[in-house]
Order: C-alpha cells, then sequence, then structure tokens
C-alpha cells in the first residue's frame, strides 16, 4: 500500500479562482476591503492586549482610483506584515492568516469580528489585475518593509523597499478587459453594496461640505434689503461607511428614531415609515445580530423579497436570504449578520446545514415572541395595523406549523362591525349562537363586506357574528384551522341562505305540496341556464328573498386555493363558475310565478326576480345588465 500527499500545481490554480471561485469579477473588492478590516482589527485586538508599542490611533482604510496608470489602491494602517509573513500568508495559497490569528488569541479576544476564513480572498484580485504589488511593513518593532510582486503566474519577487508607515497597500494593475473597475462611479457603488457597514472607517476621495466654524454674515443694503452670503465650503475626507450600524448596538442604547433612522440608510428610496422592528441578538448557541423590520404591505401576494440584507461581520453576503429566514418573513426589510452561517468558499451563497435550521427556528420563534408583545402591551394600536401585517402572519401560519400554534395569541380575526378577536375570544364569542344541531361551531365570514352586504345584514337580524376575511390567502388558512382546531367549520355568509348556513332542529314547513314544488322546480329549471345554476327549493321565512344566489362552499374555496397557488383538487381551479339558486317556496312571489298562467307573463317574472337575484351578487354585466334595466323602466311605466 502507498500513501503519499496530493500536490496542487501552481499554474493551474490561478485559472481556476479566477474563472470558477467566484460568480462576480466584482468581489474582489469586498474581499481585498475585509482583509485589510482583518488586519486593521488585529492591530486593534493586539493594541488591547499591550502588545503594540505606543498609540495606533484611529486607524482607517483608504481606496483610490488612479484611471490616467490604470491601478486601483487599497491601503489600511492594520498589522502590517513582514518578508516572512508575506511568505507565509501570501504564497501559500488557501492558508488563512486570519484563522489563525482567531485560533491563537481565542480565549483572549472570543468576539475578535474578524471575516476571513479561506485564505483565498486576496487572489481574488487576479480577476481584475494582470499585476499586483503589495507595499507592508508590520507593527513590529525593527521590522523592515517590503514589496511583493506577481503577474498571476507561480513566479513572484520579494524585496525589501522603503515604506515607513506601518500597513498595507495593495497596487491592482487593472487588466485591459476589467478597464469598467476604473471608474469611480463603479467603485463607489460596489463599496456602497458590500461595505456600507464595515467596522473600519473607508476613505473614498474627498467631498465638500460646510465649514462649521464659519457662520455667513446677512447684511443689509439702504433699501433694507438683507442678504446673506454663501456658507463657507471645506474639503473633507469623504467616508463611505457607517461602522456601527444600529444592529451592532444593544437594544438598551436605541431609542425608536434610530431604528427609523437606520431604515432610511438601508432603503433611502422608501418613503413609508416601517410599522414597528424586531431587534435580534443572541450568542448562544450560534451568534446572530439583525434588525427586521415590517414594512406596510397590500393585499398583493407578489410582494418584493430580496428586501433582506445578509452580512457576515458586517460585510454584505446576500439579498437572498431564503434557507435562513423562513418563506413568509422574507416579505419585511432589514439586515441579519452571523459569523455562524455558513457560506461557500467565495462567501456568495449559504450552504444548508444544522445551523443554518436552527438560525431559522430562532427567527420564528422571535418574531412570534414580538408579534405577541406588541399585542398584549397595545392591543389598539396592533389592531389598528392589522391590515397591513396580516398577509405575513397568515403566510406564517399556514407554513410554519410552530408559528402557528403561537399565533393564537395575537393573530386576529376583524368582523364587519369592526371588531377584532383572537382565537379564544372568537370561539366564546360566537359558540352559544353558532352552534349547529350537530354540535360544531359555524365561523361566519365575508370576504367583501360591499358587494355580500345582504347577506350580512341577514346573518346579523339572526344575532350572528361575521368576520371580515379578505386576504388573498385566507380559504388555504380557513383549510389550516379548520383541520387544527376542534368542532369547528368556517362558512362563507353568501355560501346558501343563513337559515342553511347554520342548521338548527326549527324546520320550516313549505306553502307548497310536493306536486307543486316539482312543477314549479320544473318551470324554473326551463328558464334557468343549467350549465351554470342548481335550483335548490328551500322553505323559508315567507318575508325572506324569494330568489337567492349562492356558490358551494366547497367549490368556491378549492378554486380560490387553485387561484392561489397550491392546495384545493386538481384541475378545480380551471372549472367553470356554479351557483344555486335558491328558490324561497314560501315567498309570495314565487306562488304567484308557479300560479300564473299566462307563458309570457311567467316568463318575464322568472327573469327579472332572477336579474334581481344576479344583480345582488354583482353577476349581471354586460347585454344582460341593460336588457334588465330597460325592462325595469317598463314595468314601472
Amino acid at each position: 500500500m502507498a500513501t503519499g500527499n496530493i500536490n496542487v500545481t501552481a499554474e493551474n490554480i490561478f485559472p481556476i479562482i479566477k474563472k470558477f471561485l467566484y460568480s462576480d469579477h466584482e468581489i474582489f473588492l469586498r474581499e481585498l476591503i475585509s482583509n485589510a478590516t482583518d488586519a486593521t482589527l488585529k492591530l486593534k485586538h493586539l493594541s488591547t492586549l499591550g502588545e503594540v508599542k505606543g498609540d495606533i490611533g484611529e486607524p482607517r482604510l483608504e481606496v483610490i482610483v488612479d484611471k490616467d496608470n490604470k491601478q486601483i489602491r487599497i491601503i489600511d494602517q492594520g498589522i502590517g506584515m513582514t518578508g516572512e509573513e508575506v511568505e507565509k500568508y501570501i504564497n501559500q495559497v488557501a492558508f488563512s492568516g486570519a484563522e489563525e490569528f482567531v485560533e491563537k488569541y481565542k480565549d483572549k479576544v472570543p468576539d475578535s469580528g474578524i471575516i476571513g476564513h479561506f485564505g483565498l480572498g486576496f487572489y481574488s484580485a487576479f480577476m481584475v489585475a494582470e499585476k499586483v504589488e503589495i507595499y507592508t511593513k508590520s507593527y513590529k518593532e525593527d521590522a523592515k518593509a517590503v514589496r511583493w510582486e506577481c503577474d498571476g503566474s507561480p513566479q513572484y519577487t520579494l524585496e525589501d523597499t522603503d515604506r515607513t508607515e506601518r500597513g498595507t497597500e495593495i497596487v491592482l494593475h487593472i487588466a485591459e478587459d476589467s478597464e469598467e473597475f476604473l471608474d469611480e462611479a463603479k467603485i463607489g457603488g460596489l463599496l456602497s453594496k458590500y461595505n456600507k457597514f464595515m467596522p473600519i472607517p473607508i476613505k473614498f476621495g474627498t467631498k465638500e461640505v460646510n465649514d462649521p466654524s464659519h457662520t455667513p454674515e446677512t447684511t443689509t443694503d439702504k433699501d433694507g434689503k438683507e442678504t446673506t452670503e454663501p456658507h463657507r465650503q471645506i474639503t473633507v475626507d469623504s467616508i463611505i461607511n457607517n461602522p456601527n450600524p444600529a444592529w451592532t448596538k444593544q437594544p438598551s442604547e436605541l431609542e425608536e428614531e434610530d431604528y427609523k433612522s437606520f431604515y432610511r440608510e438601508l432603503y433611502p428610496m422608501q418613503f413609508e415609515e416601517p410599522l414597528f422592528n424586531i431587534h435580534l441578538n443572541v450568542d448562544y448557541p450560534f451568534n446572530l445580530t439583525g434588525i427586521l423590520y415590517f414594512p406596510k404591505l397590500t393585499q398583493n401576494m407578489d410582494p418584493q423579497k430580496d428586501k433582506i440584507q445578509l452580512y457576515q461581520n458586517q460585510v454584505f453576503v446576500t439579498d437572498n436570504v431564503e434557507g435562513i429566514v423562513p418563506d413568509f418573513l422574507q416579505m419585511l426589510r432589514g439586515v441579519i449578520d452571523s459569523p455562524d452561517i455558513p457560506l461557500n468558499v467565495s462567501r456568495s451563497y449559504l450552504q444548508a446545514d444544522g445551523a443554518v435550521k436552527k438560525i431559522s427556528s430562532y427567527i420564528t420563534r422571535k418574531v412570534a415572541d414580538k408579534l405577541a408583545s406588541l399585542f398584549k402591551n397595545d392591543r389598539k394600536a396592533f389592531e389598528e395595523k392589522w391590515n397591513d401585517i396580516k398577509i405575513i402572519i397568515e403566510y406564517g401560519m399556514l407554513s410554519e406549523d410552530k408559528f402557528f400554534e403561537k399565533a393564537d395569541k395575537f393573530a386576529l380575526y376583524p368582523t364587519v362591525g369592526g371588531d377584532h378577536y383572537i382565537w379564544n375570544e372568537l370561539v366564546e364569542k360566537i359558540k352559544d349562537a353558532q352552534t349547529d344541531k350537530d354540535g360544531k361551531t359555524i365561523v361566519l365570514y365575508a370576504s367583501d363586506a360591499k358587494a355580500q352586504h345582504s347577506y350580512i345584514e341577514d346573518a346579523k337580524a339572526k344575532g350572528y357574528e361575521v368576520l371580515l376575511l379578505d386576504s388573498p390567502i385566507v380559504s388555504h388558512l380557513i383549510q389550516k384551522l379548520e383541520t387544527s382546531k376542534e368542532n369547528i367549520s368556517f362558512v362563507r355568509v353568501d355560501g346558501d341562505h343563513i337559515d342553511n348556513l347554520i342548521k338548527k332542529d326549527d324546520n320550516k314547513i313549505s306553502k307548497l305540496s310536493e306536486d307543486e314544488q316539482t312543477k314549479l322546480k320544473e318551470v324554473l329549471e326551463g328558464s334557468i341556464p343549467k350549465e351554470t345554476y342548481t335550483v335548490q327549493l328551500e322553505a323559508m321565512d315567507s318575508s325572506a328573498n324569494p330568489f337567492i344566489i349562492t356558490q358551494p362552499e366547497f367549490m368556491r374555496r378549492m378554486k380560490e386555493m387553485q387561484a392561489t397557488g397550491g392546495g384545493g383538487m386538481m384541475g378545480m381551479g380551471n372549472f367553470p363558475d356554479m351557483y344555486n339558486l335558491v328558490v324561497n317556496t314560501n315567498s309570495d312571489l314565487v306562488g304567484e310565478i308557479l300560479n300564473t298562467k299566462t307563458a309570457k307573463k311567467q316568463e318575464r317574472l322568472i327573469k327579472q326576480t332572477f336579474d334581481l337575484a344576479k344583480l345582488s351578487q354583482n353577476l349581471l354585466h354586460g347585454e344582460e345588465l341593460t336588457n334588465f334595466i330597460k325592462r325595469s323602466y317598463e314595468l314601472i311605466k
């Protein structure tokens, strides 16, 4: 048996890094800024431990674009490197100096904030540069400054140089096919995208600001007209990042306005304030910080996602948080930052593992607890926000079982009258009046208070409570509630005549004999389109409408579920709409229709009564509506 070491040929590794390791060439800037940040954080940690002599000042990074010389320079005032360290950390591919530092000082600096992991980030420079130079000087006493150069081949040069300042400067000689990165606006955009919240200040050029020491003078001429001189401008360094974003602070350090200000910083083009926020802060069994905002949402079930930004040690990774953030919460906005999130080698994508599932579960629990707290502490304000947040909560109840269980404490069920109940309150409110003869509690609801007004009024006349459930996923939610709660059934208020929605023992007797009912049904079926309507005779109160159009609850709900994605029965969404025409056999008008001797008059009565029923359900349109109006005018002439 033979054993040995696998060799990686240097000639082959650079093309792999350049073409395949990183999905976007723009990542090079993020990686080099991350390395410079690590170098600075190391210096700060060592200074705190007393291992650096003298005052280190306020170190920062600088990015310079030199279009004339086709160079980009990244400069830090960090720990620097000796010649031996350049040999160790630069010339050895995939040897991570960051990992080595963290391991060495893990007991003394447990929360280092060091970014690097794989030791490959530096080589991303060769995706855009035909040659790279490093000028570096270590913080160590008597350390010599060195210069390293490589053109992307396995050969490099390393020599002493006359640099006097501590830190490192990387000079990228931009390749011809990457000259787009010599555009200052593009580099500024990339810095804003990836490094907006890096923990070390980053200088990128200068800017003009008002001189704080200058107060413009105002003079008055002979006519009494006042003139104020322009504010004096001064040139200052342009720091493009916020090193101390809100999510890195403790909730006790922040006021409500701080959260709103940070929201505006994240989303400068959003003009509506968020409804509320949730501050995430956990250090066991994983490290996670962040702030999630609940925005105002409409009834649109396709809200824009990709609004939550994922960071790792304040370095932007992605705005695709699928997997780590539960699907229903991806409609929120904000930031999540965790050093424990497993990323691929290029730090561009999540890798699914147990840690991701734990983080996702934690976020779900934290959001549920926050919602319960908001409801408990200020129920009135929570009720006022309900229409703006209900889609998120209802979607969560459908997709996450643990969230569904917790939602009983805060999920609201509004009524057409403007009251709001949580689940236990609702059941307690309706159980006496709305329990049918079989012992099942019937929850009546409307999806459109205006369109279903007459049905709502019939229910209210019986003393019944009617919910207003109008979100696009309500059919799915109802199905979930019916299968999870005992002896509960939801019925839309226009699903049948009110006496049939909640069946009691008091059956009404029809004025019509069985023979008369048979004859009536034959007459009606001869005039009513069978492909859409099923005639159903019912003995109701004589004051009730003669014709009532209803849609079978099961079929309507299945079609709605199919229309909003998933659920229902296969193909149900393609079925034509089917309705019941409920005919009140105790109505005087129905009796007149039956006993009318003239076929023409009988047909006219049926048509007019049928159209009135359709009109009440907003089912009368086009030519049918035009004919109905003409016929109605003729009747009152």
